[in-house]
């Protein structure tokens, strides 16, 4: 993501919806794993739930994520992105390519939690 081609999103439709589908999808992607899932999975294993920041810790703990520190950048990264009225377009470029860089961090983070589902269901 450049400068040139976010400034080519007015009249590429394509990329437009390619950009709304990336921030739309991390956001979704970010939100449901530490802020739905993340607690239901620690109170399922009669963990202690608290406030994200300590959710993501115990997490972090239990080798869920690697790192709480890394999960609030992506939570960062997610409002830099969803937020319409950044005047600085810069701004929003590297948060795309920080979020882009993150992808797998995500999907990382959603297969040890599955895994974990996946052993208490047994």
């Amino acid at each position: 993501m450049t400068l040139e081609s976010l400034q080519k999103i007015e009249t590429d439709p394509l990329l437009a919806e390619r950009l709304d589908a990336f921030v739309g999808r991390f956001g979704r992607l970010q939100d449901n794993l530490g802020d739905k899932l993340l607690p239901q999975l620690l109170d399922a294993m009669a963990e202690t739930t608290g406030a994200a920041i300590e959710n993501l810790d115990r997490a972090e703990k239990l080798g869920w994520i690697d790192s709480a520190d890394t999960w609030l950048e992506m939570r960062k990264l997610r409002n830099q992105m969803v937020h319409e009225y950044i005047e600085d377009i810069n701004i929003l470029i590297s948060a795309l390519k920080a979020g882009h860089t993150l992808v797998p961090v995500l999907i990382d983070a959603a297969k040890r939690l599955t895994d974990q589902i996946n052993k208490l269901a047994r």
